[in-house]
């Protein structure tokens, strides 16, 4: 049985952060690996994209298309979310995921990327569809909205095991 790492309000639950070189064989278990995501910093200051169907703020990413590597997932998400583009980020791991409400596991590749220019070097989102806004949050400052405290934790984790 895995430990749970956190559960969000929701019940799913990060249940595991597994840091690995990206070329390292790893075993998921029989759970499929289904999305990417980008953990993006600017020194304190996290990148979050507010969903608005889920009426979340989270980690730009989305679900690996068919033929799709992980990699470039990550890279053409943190494209259409935020319209940042960050060509090689670094793989830092992948999260195991329980989602609710039928508790199938799912693992999802994280990638991480250091801004060092102005916060505002991220061009922005023209909102559409998925994301109508985007953030640089620094953990402390109230949101308007919730916060997918899975995707906080899992890019501290990343953040740390980088």
């Amino acid at each position: 049985m895995d430990d749970t790492l956190a559960t969000d309000e929701e019940g799913n639950a990060l249940t595991a952060f597994h840091p690995l070189a990206e070329d390292s064989p790893f075993d998921f278990d029989g759970a499929p690996l289904t999305v990417a995501l980008v953990a993006v910093w600017h020194e304190e200051r996290l990148l979050l994209g507010f969903n608005r169907s889920r009426r979340y703020w989270e980690l730009p990413g989305g679900m690996i298309d068919p033929g799709e590597t992980p990699r470039h997932t990550a890279v053409r998400e943190l494209y259409e979310e935020t319209g940042l583009r960050i060509e090689d980020p670094s793989f830092a791991g992948y999260a195991r995921f329980v989602l609710a409400p039928d508790r199938r596991a799912e693992y999802a590749a994280i990638y991480i990327a250091h801004l060092t220019g102005p916060p505002d070097a991220a061009p922005g989102v023209v909102p559409n569809d998925e994301i109508s806004a985007i953030i640089w949050w620094d953990g402390v400052r109230p949101l308007a909205g919730r916060v997918q405290m899975l995707d906080v934790l899992l890019a501290r984790l990343a953040r740390a095991a980088h």
